[in-house]
């Protein structure tokens, strides 16, 4: 998991990020409200944990203004405000759920986990991004470091593959049948060629090489914040 934490207590905060970075998940830490809405706007997390008390801009606010632009990410207030009534003011904003301070670590966790949970059952996929490439699955489009790109219907549905399994070394056959939903004679060169196309698309203008080749395997999406 990715979290946003919107925490202006040092303690906290470093109570909080050495919690999940110890579980093996990423943590971007803001510690004024206005960083925090900036950073939540500009990247995509699998969830968002917010004080109430910041400097700035206050956490119901900052809440407020995520779900006025429709962003259905899983928040969670951690609040010394623990009274019923605070409560009921998070959650009519927009929180997803609220926990009072002083409070349990593990608690914490298995509440984000639960919300990240049920988003992934609820929520079907429509957007997809690796590092600065993103793909619009309801609009049909494709952009890296914003700008535009033009695929044709095929790459457009190889990138998408590419993308769920980034990562992940994905062989020619997998791509056969799954791209092209039935099966080719594996020696067919079909896979070099739009491979060769789609990456000229994707990687040509960019410092940054998303789509390689594994000799002998097949290709991967990488994504340079995540290990191979």
């Amino acid at each position: 998991m990715h979290i946003l934490l919107i925490e202006d207590d040092p303690s906290v905060a470093n109570f909080v990020e050495k919690g999940f970075i110890d579980k093996g998940h990423i943590v971007t830490h803001a510690a004024t409200g206005v960083d925090g809405l900036g950073l939540a706007k500009d990247e995509d997390y699998d969830a968002i944990i917010v004080d109430r008390m910041l400097p700035e801009l206050d956490g119901l606010s900052i809440i407020e203004a995520l779900r006025n632009e429709k962003d259905n990410t899983p928040i969670l207030v951690l609040s010394a405000l623990g009274e019923v009534t605070d409560r009921i003011d998070g959650l009519k904003v927009g929180a997803d759920d609220y926990l009072s301070k002083p409070f349990d670590f593990e608690e914490l966790y298995t509440r984000i986990e639960v919300l990240v949970r049920r988003r992934d059952i609820d929520t079907p996929i429509t957007r997809l991004k690796v590092a600065d490439l993103e793909l619009d699955l309801l609009a049909h489009e494709a952009r890296r470091a914003g700008q535009k790109l033009l695929l044709q219907p095929r790459e457009f549905r190889l990138l998408e593959y590419l993308m769920r399994h980034a990562g992940q070394i994905v062989t020619r056959t997998m791509l056969l049948e799954n791209v092209w939903d039935y099966h080719f004679d594996p020696q067919t060169n079909v896979i070099d060629v739009h491979i060769s196309r789609l990456r000229q698309k994707i990687d040509k203008e960019f410092d940054t090489q998303l789509l390689l080749t594994v000799r002998g395997s097949g290709y991967v999406l990488n994504d340079p914040d995540k290990a191979l």
